[in-house]
């Protein structure tokens, strides 16, 4: 098998595509020979354009649409062999604009699967009631019905239902797609907190290359006619990809998303241009640099200002350069970093502990040798997995 298309082996794999062919009466190929191995316990992502097969192939694991060629196996077990509503019932699915029943309470319509599956009100309700806390839902709105809510809660309470019953596994067909930019983020946050504490088996699909490199453990680049392209982590897609199609769907802005995989905990801070409000001529005197980074009496950042252009004990915060928005090494990554720097007027990023206080400063020049030992590592990493 060629290296672009490398599938994760062993016991870890829960969903099999084995040559699998969706072919319309019309003669459309939606899918065609696709084999894939998800593995269990992760977020896969199938990502392509329009038309390229990704929510046919998502919906074929829930036989919402029949394979014509090929087999899937859900832990080892031909899903052909399973009854369509047992199979349906042990999987989760959330879709855009949630679905939701219009008619019912969010309560109720969490509690869909639960009850058909015979549970009583009560307990059905409960696990309902549980499932607004973890997804971020006010329990005030457990009777309030889904056009009372925004579009980002209803999102939520789509996730709500598709986790009621416990599934194992959880299909997700571009399930943020329709709300804004800000609610989206959120959300995948959300998403992403919910699978550190769950670990369920995520098949998700979407059309946005930037979710997918955010949410995949591992991402499918599908092209039109249902074929796959790449099978890779995201980092491993955005060092390598395997043609100039992925290379083009990926964008021109590559480089600066695989930042994201490189952490900021190596990168080297300095304090000498930091000062406090209160500093003495001395102090703003002291540090040989164009900007000082001057910081309140709990060690939070206020602004920068040229050295000539502050006087001890008249120092105002309102006359200060923004300080822009400052990162925490060790959580935010070298993307992060690098666009603190450039975002900051003085092109230096604002380093700060998890309180906000100032830890220290970086240069873009600084992030920049990072990022050459980062990647020059990498290079290193590849030579000896070679």
């Amino acid at each position: 098998m060629a290296k672009s298309l490398r599938q994760p082996k062993g016991p870890g794999v829960l969903i099999r595509i084995d040559s699998v062919t969706k072919r319309y009466p019309d003669g459309t190929v939606a899918v065609d020979r696709l084999s894939l191995e998800i593995p269990d316990r992760s977020i896969t992502v199938l990502v392509g354009p329009s038309g390229c097969g990704k929510t046919t192939t998502l919906r074929m694991i829930n036989r919402m649409v029949e394979p014509s060629e090929g087999t899937i196996l859900l832990d080892g077990e031909d899903i052909q062999r399973q009854p369509v509503t047992t199979l349906r019932r042990s999987m989760g699915y959330v879709i855009q604009n949630a679905g939701l029943f219009q008619h019912r309470t969010i309560v109720d319509n969490i509690a869909t699967v639960p009850r058909m599956l015979g549970w009583g009100k009560q307990k059905a309700r409960a696990r309902a009631a549980e499932l607004m806390e973890r997804v971020g839902l006010d329990a005030a709105l457990a009777k309030r019905y889904p056009y009372q809510l925004s579009g980002g809660q209803q999102q939520r309470v789509g996730v709500a239902r598709a986790l009621a019953a416990d599934p194992p596994v959880l299909l997700m067909d571009e399930p943020f797609s329709a709300v804004d930019p800000v609610v989206r983020k959120g959300l995948q946050d959300e998403l992403l907190r919910i699978q550190d504490e769950l670990g369920k088996t995520i098949v998700f699909v979407t059309h946005d290359i930037d979710e997918a490199i955010k949410l995949g453990t591992m991402v499918a680049v599908m092209r039109t006619g249902g074929h796959l392209a790449q099978y890779a982590p995201p980092a491993e897609l955005l060092s390598s990809p395997a043609d100039a199609f992925v290379e083009d769907f990926l964008g021109g802005d590559r480089g600066i998303r695989r930042l994201s995989f490189f952490p900021s905990a190596p990168l080297e801070l300095t304090s000498d241009p930091v000062i406090p409000l209160d500093a003495t001529a001395e102090q703003i005197a002291a540090p040989d640099a164009p900007y000082l980074l001057v910081t309140d009496a709990d060690g939070r950042p206020l602004g920068w200002s040229a050295p000539r252009d502050l006087v001890a004990g008249e120092i105002r915060p309102d006359r200060l350069l923004s300080h822009g928005r400052p990162f925490v090494p060790g959580t935010d990554s070298l993307r992060v970093a690098l666009d603190c720097a450039v975002l900051s007027p003085t092109g230096w990023a604002v380093a700060v502990d998890t309180g906000g206080r100032v830890t220290g400063v970086v240069s873009q020049a600084t992030i920049g040798e990072a990022i050459r030992t980062a990647h020059a590592a990498g290079r290193d990493d590849e030579k000896v997995a070679g």
